[in-house]
This record gives structure tokens, sequence and C-alpha cells, in this order.
């Protein structure tokens, strides 16, 4: 995504927050990579929507946010004095990633083939309806059957849909039996990619989904 600026420091803190494909504390970044993500880095990355970031404690928390998963899918530029061997890998660790082992691994995105769980619909399930990718991303973010999911996290796993197909598939689903998709209760608590995620729905704008209820 040609225009973004994004240093070499600044893409490595994307791969990263890929690999970890949930929301993670800045101070485990420092414990477990010594990556210290850094008020301007944050605050770029944030402007950009590439990063979801919010206060937890005397820290932060981040994630890959939207426009950082469809980011993902284009090349980055880890050109950096001193560590050419360091940005030769990750640039080829980013591209064959992207171009032969998501190819084969039967996931449309990234954001599919990072999902902490297996996003596949199983076998007894038609893979070709959107519905079907749609159950399957959502067993992938719920930690159990009924739990709420917010829309924000569900459609970087549709980074290759069009959003008013994903909007109608949605509206299909809502119809089915043990699917509810409603606001956020507490609307304080909204942050703008949810406000963006949101799916317009009998009236009002909707936050969250949950299957199995």
């Amino acid at each position: 995504m040609a225009g973004d600026d994004l240093t070499a420091s600044e893409s490595a803190i994307l791969v990263v927050l890929m690999a970890e494909a949930r929301e993670v504390l800045n101070t485990e970044l420092r414990d477990r990579y010594g990556l210290d993500v850094r008020k301007p880095q944050r605050d770029k990355l944030t402007r950009l929507h590439y990063v979801a970031s919010r206060k937890s404690g005397s820290t932060y928390a981040l994630q890959l946010d939207d426009k950082g998963w469809v980011r993902m899918q284009s090349d980055l530029d880890f050109t950096l004095r001193g560590a050419s061997a360091l940005g030769a890998a990750l640039t080829a660790l980013q591209a064959h990633l992207r171009d032969r082992v998501l190819a084969r691994s039967g996931c449309a995105t990234l954001a599919e083939l990072f999902a902490l769980t297996d996003v596949r619909a199983p076998a007894a399930e038609p893979a070709g309806p959107l519905e079907a990718r749609v159950v399957a991303a959502y067993r992938a973010l719920a930690d159990e059957p009924g739990a709420w999911v917010s829309l924000r996290r569900l459609r970087p796993f549709f980074a290759d849909v069009p959003r008013d197909d994903l909007d109608e598939a949605l509206r299909r689903l809502s119809r089915s039996e043990g699917v509810t998709i409603a606001p956020e209760s507490n609307q304080k608590t909204l942050t703008e990619a949810d406000v963006a995620a949101a799916l317009r729905l009998g009236g009002q704008e909707n936050h969250l989904l949950a299957i199995g209820v």
C-alpha cells in the first residue's frame, strides 16, 4: 500500500501482531520478543488503522486492525541499514506466507491462516456459501458456543470479500435459528473500529454476533 511510509520497525510490528493474531499487551511484547511499541509508532499505526490499541493499566493492549490484515497482503519494506540479512529474512517470510503457504492452506486471507483455531467449515457443512465461512470464522474467535464476538474482530477474516456481500451474508445468517446479531449495550465502550465494522440491521447499528444461543 504505497504512501504509508512505514519504517522497517513499523513493518516488523505488524508482522509480530499478525503472528500473535490476538490482543497482546506491550509489556508481553517486550518480555517475549524484546519489542517495545513506543508512542510515535503506536500513534502512527493507529492513525492508519493498521493497529487497534487501548490503554490497559499502565501499558497498552495492541492487535492488528482490519486494515492491518489487509496491509499484510501487500509487500512490506524491511530495508534497514546494517541489518540487510534480517530485512531479507522478513521479506522472504512475508512473501512466502502470502504467496505459497496461504495458497495451499485452504484459507482465503492471512487473518484466517493465523486464527488461533481452525477457521474452515467442517466437512459436513457446505464449503461454498459465504455464510459457512462466517460460521467457521465465528468458531475460531468465540471462546464457547453462544459467546459474543465483535464484528470488528470478524471482518478481517473477509478482506477478500466486498463489504456489501459480507453484510448480506450476515443478514441472511441472522434469520437462522440460534444466530443473534445485536448492538453493544454499553455504547461508551465502542471504538472507532467498532463503529466502522457495525452492521445496519433492524433499523439500528449492530456490533456483536453470537451463534449457538
